[in-house]
């Protein structure tokens, strides 16, 4: 059986204490998430390009309403007039978690 589709998922509070993703444990996650590149192992990211600063906005505000929604906090760089960077890492447990991958499936769902 396999697993429920990343944007049907609800994020799960992490404090630590759990080990981070190995690469064999995030590769199926990251499949599921076109276009995010992994940083290090420990983050993901991905760059999107708007036609003009009102959309890439908008996106940012977007990406932030998911974000409070999971519980689960992207880093949001904003620059170039139409360019949003998002970095996604769960910062308790030092590297990637389930949640990285479930906010990035929502994030791009956004489009």
């Amino acid at each position: 059986m396999s697993p429920a589709p990343l944007t049907s998922q609800k994020c799960v509070p992490c404090e630590g204490g759990v080990k981070p993703l190995t690469p064999e444990g995030y590769a199926p996650h990251l499949a599921q998430v076109k276009g995010w590149t992994v940083l290090k192992d420990k983050e993901i990211q991905k760059e999107y390009k708007f036609k003009n600063f009102k959309e890439a906005l908008g996106f940012v505000n977007k990406v932030g309403a998911i974000a409070e929604a999971e519980g689960h906090h992207p880093d949001i760089f904003l620059h170039n007039w139409n360019t949003v960077q998002i970095t996604l890492s769960t910062h308790s447990i030092g590297g990637l978690s389930l949640n990285d991958f479930i906010v990035a499936a929502k994030i791009d769902n956004l489009l």
